[in-house]
């Protein structure tokens, strides 16, 4: 049986300074870093057994890879274990990497009950007072439920987080908006053209959309005479 230590150990002996101090960087976390990139870290969680996943999920994480290592755990886990952690791995993140890693290891096993996935876990994060969990559920969103099915509920659901003021709440709604504009303009113009989202996030969300090359010239200056 992998035993906490070993995997610990093998994440120390994956360490990186160079990339740590990096890292460390562009990632506001209060965790101390080890240094391991992600797909060694991808690596290392494929190699525990199957069976042996759920009791090493009782560790506490105590560095940032070892958070990205337990989320990965969790993703190797069918539906309903899923569920069953899947709250606890919310409450342990509190960076924009781990809340975006996390939600793309997700990704595969909502796929089949998006519907199911999206009343039992992403409503209840959006309705959360607190910055990670609500980035998690937009995320989540941007993720696994980008199809015109679901499309004005992603507006109903953002136009409600609108009074946010926490910086990555505002930004993954700005990059969750360039998404649907991407896959729905007409829609997506209507919707920013009704919408009461504060200035700052309005204003952020139109230059997400005027970067990306899916969007023409004539759109995007369209868009631009639209700032506030």
């Amino acid at each position: 049986m992998v035993t906490e230590s070993e995997w610990k150990l093998a994440l120390a002996q994956n360490a990186d300074d160079y990339y740590r101090d990096f890292i460390m960087r562009g990632i506001p976390s209060e965790r101390p870093f080890i240094g391991v990139r992600i797909p060694k870290i991808r690596e290392i969680a494929k190699s525990i057994p199957y069976e042996e996943i759920t009791v090493l999920l009782d560790a506490t994480p105590v560095a940032f890879e070892e958070v990205l290592f337990r989320g990965m755990l969790v993703a190797r886990l069918p539906y309903q274990s899923v569920l069953k952690y899947f709250d606890s791995q919310v409450n342990i993140i509190d960076d924009w990497c781990s809340c975006d890693t996390f939600c793309s290891e997700i990704r595969p096993i909502i796929k089949k009950q998006r519907d199911d996935f999206l009343n039992r876990k992403v409503e209840k994060l959006l309705q959360s007072e607190k910055e990670f969990p609500t980035r998690i559920g937009l995320v989540i969103l941007k993720n696994n439920y980008m199809d015109f099915d679901y499309l004005f509920t992603i507006f109903d659901r953002v136009e409600n987080l609108k009074d946010r003021e926490e910086y990555y709440v505002k930004m993954a709604i700005a990059w969750l908006i360039a998404e649907c504009f991407t896959k729905f303009p007409e829609e997506t113009l209507g919707f920013l053209k009704s919408t009461k989202l504060p200035k700052w996030t309005f204003n952020k969300t139109i230059s997400k959309i005027c970067d990306s090359y899916r969007v023409d010239d004539e759109m995007k200056e369209l868009l631009r005479r639209m700032r506030k």
